[in-house]
């Protein structure tokens, strides 16, 4: 996946604030592996994903619907805290000593 800037993790929340609450954890992995996916998709056919985007978990995230909230209140920090666990989360699956390689 391309790094993961603080827009990605914007978007990601606001992406996730769309979502039921108890569907938000299942949909941030979701978005991450289709992520992995679109970045490896992006290497080797050199061209974008159509429906997962450039490899960013900003650009999958913004092919959802979002909700922007006008304040940042208890609701949007902690869909950040959620998206930074569910990224802590991929990261340790997906670049596991277990693993013989990060992709």
């Amino acid at each position: 996946m391309r790094p993961i800037l603080i827009d990605d993790v914007l978007a990601a929340a606001e992406a996730a604030l769309a979502c039921p609450p108890e569907a938000r954890a299942a949909a941030l992995a979701r978005w991450l592996e289709e992520a992995h996916a679109a970045d490896l998709y992006r290497k080797r056919l050199g061209r974008v994903h159509p429906a997962w985007g450039i490899g960013s978990l900003g650009d999958r995230a913004r092919g959802e619907p979002r909700r922007r909230p006008l304040w940042p209140g208890a609701e949007r920090l902690e869909a950040l805290g959620l998206v930074l666990a569910a990224i802590a989360v991929w990261r340790r699956r997906v670049f596991s000593p277990a693993r013989s390689s990060p992709i």
